[in-house]
């Protein structure tokens, strides 16, 4: 039961998503900082911990973790350095995955030909 919830969180997460690419003029980066922020969000309110207990790897897994990741390592970073940590703190917790895009962002521009959608 626990990975058909799982399953079915992170598939509706992808149908909200499909639904905003087709139905509006959004581009999908734009689509994928509101998930981070709303992540982020999620997290500030105490809304996304109970939420991925219920869905999940369907609920950590999207941008949507991403964005409580950064979150958590603000929030523990200002715990710790004070105002300077709203600065650090999302860097450290994700440091891996921000080089990860980075790095792969760099090649798949160099690799394909990127243009702005009509």
């Amino acid at each position: 039961m626990e990975y058909v919830t799982s399953f079915l969180i992170g598939g509706l997460i992808c149908a909200a998503v499909q639904i905003l690419m087709d139905r509006t003029k959004l581009m999908p980066g734009r689509i994928m900082v509101l998930l981070v922020c709303s992540g982020a969000v999620l997290g500030f309110c105490g809304i996304y911990e109970p939420f991925q207990e219920f869905a999940g790897s369907g609920a950590g897994v999207p941008l949507l973790g991403f964005g409580n990741t950064l979150w958590q390592g603000v929030k523990e970073a200002v715990d710790e350095n004070g105002f300077i940590g709203i600065f650090l703190g999302g860097f450290k917790a994700s440091a891996a995955g921000i080089s990860a895009a980075l790095i792969f962002g760099y090649l798949a521009s160099i690799i394909f030909e990127p243009r702005m959608k009509k």
